[in-house]
């Protein structure tokens, strides 16, 4: 399990580059600008994480993590016609969402293996996790963030992180199967909303002033 956690994590740190660049490919960024975003969106969220957590940021003991979100981000920069293509991009969007819910759950776990500020902190550092790269991304290029572009995203994974942290209180004997279970929760919502389309629905009455 831990084998294969590792290798979906490379390909969902490739998938969380690569839609990085192209969500600020309208901005006029250079290759060393989109490498140094598309670096942030793909390591950004765990490394808060790490940093709150006050433990050694996990690409330090796992370089790899870096040289692959490097190599994404200047691949994407100059496939970008390819990437940008309506089927590849949404093929890569299921994979940023399966990104989001591998690393959200992981990021749950983390914290809640090391007792930190239970039980609600793991879920918001399991939500940190997943989409703290992103939001890093939005505020640097100037652009909407997640939490403000009415996308569903956000809520999945602290839907998914919630569920977990009660199996793992209640009944932590099947926390492996429970966080199999999470992610497929998290992956499921978020690729239904990528497959019809879903939004958060925004406020009907605006308040008069």
């Amino acid at each position: 399990m831990e084998n294969l956690s590792f290798w979906i994590g490379i390909i969902a740190t490739v998938a969380f580059a690569v839609t990085g660049v192209l969500a600020i490919a309208d901005r006029g960024v250079d290759l060393f600008g989109v490498m140094v975003l598309g670096l942030i969106t793909a390591i950004g969220g765990g490394t808060v994480r790490d940093l709150i957590l006050e433990t050694p940021v996990f690409w330090a003991s796992l370089p790899i993590y870096l040289w692959v979100a490097l190599a994404a981000s200047a691949i994407a920069f100059y496939l970008e016609a390819f990437f940008t293509q309506p089927q590849i991009y949404r093929w890569m969007l299921y994979l940023d969402g399966f990104g989001a819910a591998l690393f959200g759950i992981q990021g749950a776990d983390k914290a809640w293996n090391m007792d930190f500020g239970l039980p609600l902190a793991p879920v918001i550092l399991g939500v940190i996790t997943a989409i703290g790269g992103g939001l890093i991304r939005d505020m640097l290029a100037g652009r909407k963030n997640l939490l403000m572009s009415h996308e569903l995203y956000a809520i999945p994974v602290s839907l998914g992180c919630i569920v977990y942290v009660l199996i793992l209180e209640y009944a932590p004997a099947y926390t492996t199967q429970g966080a199999i279970a999470c992610m497929l929760l998290i992956f499921g919502f978020r690729a239904a909303a990528i497959h019809w389309n879903l939004r958060v629905p925004k406020r009907f009455i605006t308040r008069s002033r």
